[in-house]
């Protein structure tokens, strides 16, 4: 007998070997029905993969994460087989699953056009109608690449040529398109229902800018017609808050390419800039953080001995003076070692803890850069608490509380939390990465955070935990980290005097809680679709005349305004009133404020609240209060 072990712990017994599909059958036609994959002893293989001994098993649907996978995998081949089938002399490359949908790169002798993607999706359709089954053959390496050679797909057999000799590898069959590609793939095209193809982009052959340059059709797939239309909703107001687009809507900062991947700031931008960077200083001044400042350019002796030189060299900018080699700097924390270094430290000043508001420079390519999002040159409110291993549980503990308070008073209430863990090439003993990951863990568990597990994600010098909140419309943006490190401290030579009086390494925290700040300032324009809170507003309050004869009222109260710290700007053009509301309305400004003849013969202000509100004429103490609790509340 064969012994079945379901997920729920249940048992099933089975006469002999059978298929994954024939499990989920015997369990029940539904789930038989909506069976996309299988998952044995942990490894997702195809439902007509077959059972010889006992095993572990469940049956994967739409419903999982793994199922979504095997859809957009499986819709991947699905384009393909339609590029084939309308553009004959097309040649297929590689085409994976990325975030929410799939790309496949094609080489073809002319750009595809918007046209030819509708003809591709419709064509997609009535592909996945026939309902015609997905299978699997295997092949020796060898007699893979002649087949594909044979069909004239020279980049197939390119791939297939570079597995070592000797090797099999799996081929999927769908009607008249076989494809190379390990899987699993759903069990017939029918299942393949709800996708649309994106946009075409230009892509180089393995991603060597000295390749031949492919064709790259970008699509999603998703698990059911609402699924996918929630996305489609999503991603049309996910370009109405486009950070670039309201970047020069709003005035606020622009890219050049004079100096790509850095940020040209405006002065309202750079007052949003200051109003974050200066609520992260009180945070640092509030919660025992000393800030530090350290240079910018640093000697390449320094980046070898923290090891950041063997593993981030091809990311970092260089030059040379006086046959020195220096970097600019990827990162912080070898310049906080050796602030920290300077002077004796005894066990009586840990934990210590150092804030910086420090320029990286990271020579990411171009072909990555997004707005204000992904740069090369970028400001992290960088912190390193040194420590002993007695205080690690409840630094990180305080730390979670001071972030979550933190993302809250942006406007961000939903967190999720991920243990990244060793990755295969790291520093430092196994016996230290069991006990970094076990005190973050920890932590976690002590601060009542449900968590994941992030396989190998952590930094070569250690684990980390990952921050991740979540915005106004559901998209996930990792910014914070903590990150526990034995090694960095003792590679470095930073030592304090332990209560015994011998010399130990400190543990050293890596934390940040934005991250870099143009990130999470282009966030925050997204979060809040450029409507920012009254605290954050670079233009608090607008204050406008309805003519001539109110001028010098207008003057008094915006300077009135101006002494309490109310950040206002006077607006006495010869403009119709109308005309001036509806322009500042645009500009997204909190409140505009009307004075005409009876407010200044009254002192008080005619207010108009962002959304169109019209809050009426009060006395101008009453607005003074009222926008005050605004910002002191972070509405």
């Amino acid at each position: 007998m064969l012994n079945i072990t379901l997920p729920d712990g249940s048992r099933r017994e089975f006469p002999g070997p059978l298929t994954v599909a024939e499990v989920a059958a015997s369990i029940g036609s539904g789930l038989a029905k909506a069976a996309l994959a299988g998952k044995v002893d942990g490894q997702l293989v195809d439902t007509s993969h077959r059972i010889d001994r006992d095993v572990q098993l469940a049956i994967v649907t739409d419903k999982d994460a793994e199922g979504l996978d095997v859809i957009r995998h499986s819709t991947a081949h699905l384009l393909a087989y339609a590029v084939k089938s309308l553009f004959p002399e097309a040649q297929v490359t590689i085409g994976p699953v990325i975030d929410n949908g799939f790309y496949y790169d094609f080489a073809y002798k002319r750009p595809f056009t918007p046209e030819d993607l509708q003809a591709l999706e419709s064509k997609m359709a009535e592909l996945a109608a026939k309902n015609e089954p997905v299978t699997r053959r295997v092949l020796p390496r060898d007699a893979a690449v002649a087949h594909f050679k044979a069909l004239g797909e020279h980049y197939k057999a390119e791939i297939i040529g570079s597995i070592p000799p000797g090797e099999d590898v799996s081929l999927y069959a769908e009607g008249g398109f076989e494809d190379l590609c390990r899987g699993p793939h759903v069990p017939s095209t029918g299942k393949l229902r709800h996708f649309k193809l994106m946009k075409v982009a230009g892509a180089y052959w393995r991603g060597d800018q000295a390749n031949e340059q492919l064709q790259r059709i970008y699509g999603t797939a998703w698990g059911s017609k609402e699924a996918l239309q929630h996305y489609l909703t999503m991603l049309e107001e996910a370009e109405k808050r486009d950070h670039r687009k309201l970047g020069r809507e709003l005035d606020l900062f622009h890219l050049d390419e004079h100096s790509p991947g850095t940020v040209f700031w405006h002065p309202k931008g750079w007052t949003l800039w200051q109003e974050v960077e200066q609520y992260m200083r009180r945070v640092y001044r509030d919660n025992g953080y000393q800030e530090v400042k350290g240079p910018q350019i640093v000697d390449r002796s320094l980046w070898e001995k923290s090891g950041h030189w063997e593993k981030y060299r091809d990311a970092m900018f260089t030059t040379e003076s006086e046959k020195r080699e220096y970097a600019l700097k990827p990162m912080n924390c070898p310049g906080h070692i050796l602030i920290f270094k300077q002077g004796i430290k005894s066990y009586r000043d840990l934990p210590l803890r150092y804030g910086e508001f420090g320029q990286c420079h990271r020579n990411e390519p171009t072909g990555g850069l997004h707005g204000i999002m992904r740069v090369r040159a970028f400001t992290q409110d960088d912190g390193h608490i040194f420590c002993t291993e007695e205080h690690i549980l409840q630094e990180c503990v305080d730390f979670t509380a001071l972030l979550q308070k933190v993302y809250a008073d942006f406007g961000f209430q939903d967190i999720v939390y991920k243990v990244a863990t060793r990755p295969a090439a790291r520093i430092g003993s196994d016996a230290i990465w069991d006990q970094a990951e076990s005190a973050l863990i920890d932590s976690l568990k002590a601060s009542g955070c449900q968590y994941e597990i992030a396989p190998g994600d952590g930094a070569f010098y250690g684990p980390k935990i990952e921050y991740t909140l979540k915005d106004a419309i559901g998209r996930p943006w990792q910014c914070g980290t903590m990150q526990v490190d034995f090694s960095m401290a003792e590679r470095l030579d930073a030592v304090y005097v332990a209560e015994s009086g011998e010399r130990k390494h400190p543990v050293m925290l890596h934390r940040a809680i934005v991250g870099s700040l143009e990130r999470f300032i282009g966030i925050l324009i997204e979060q809040h679709a450029g409507a920012l809170p009254a605290w954050l507003a670079p233009v608090q309050v607008v204050l406008t005349p309805i003519t001539e004869h109110q001028a010098d009222y207008a003057r008094t109260v915006a300077k009135t305004l101006q002494k309490q710290g109310v950040r206002t700007s006077l607006d006495l053009r010869n403009e119709k009133i109308n005309y001036k509301i509806r322009e500042h309305s645009m500009q997204k400004v909190p409140f505009i404020l009307v004075v005409g003849d009876k407010e200044k013969a009254n002192g008080a202000v005619a207010v108009r609240a962002r959304g169109n509100q019209d809050l009426g004429v009060m006395p101008l103490a009453d607005f003074l209060q009222k926008i005050g609790s605004d910002i002191a509340s972070k509405v």
